[in-house]
């Protein structure tokens, strides 16, 4: 049976190694956006001992790559990017203290286990309701490689933003629990 549950960033070890596959979540607090091209950076950042554009500890990363904001609006569209483009990348983030991944799409078994040993918590983001999504931004600002369009790093100010925990930390995974409800047993 799953749970639902209202959390607020930073995320604690405590919060995450709750949490089962299933489970509902309404974030609140700052989650920052990141795709392929920006995670190679940070991994590259952290490989080279050098500073990282925010603090990773308990840190949630948004692969998103949202559009343009219409006047008045924080954000355009921002719908979930598939995930395993970040399978290389997502590993090293949890081991420097990141709690949580926000995409779509099934990871790699070196992801499910990184999120066992870490802590770490891969949520789900509805495909195809980024215009839905986006309203539950309040803020976001550019803080990290701006030349990456879309895929700069942002700050992004949310209020219970829908996700869905996909992979948690007892390795559990939604998607292979959903198939195996469905599958005939012969």
């Amino acid at each position: 049976m799953s749970k639902t549950y209202y959390l607020t960033t930073p995320l604690l070890e405590e919060q995450t190694r709750q949490l089962k596959a299933g489970d509902i979540v309404y974030l609140s607090g700052v989650i920052y956006s990141a795709r392929d091209a920006a995670h190679k950076r940070l991994v590259d950042l952290i490989a080279e001992g050098k500073e990282l554009p925010f603090d990773l500890e308990g840190s949630v990363i948004y692969f998103v790559g949202p559009t343009p904001p219409k006047p008045g609006d924080p954000i355009g569209s921002a719908g979930p990017t598939t995930s395993y483009r970040m399978d290389s990348y997502s590993p090293t983030l949890l081991k420097y203290g990141s709690k949580g991944m926000i995409g779509k799409g099934k990871r790699n078994q070196e992801v499910k286990d990184a999120c066992i040993e870490y802590g770490g918590i891969y949520f789900g983001a509805t495909g195809g309701a980024g215009a839905l999504l986006g309203k539950q931004i309040k803020k976001a600002e550019i803080i990290a490689y701006p030349e990456l369009g879309p895929e700069a790093v942002r700050r992004l100010e949310v209020e219970n933003f829908p996700v869905t925990v996909i992979n948690d930390t007892f390795g559990a995974d939604l998607y292979q629990m959903g198939r195996a409800l469905y599958e005939v047993k012969s």
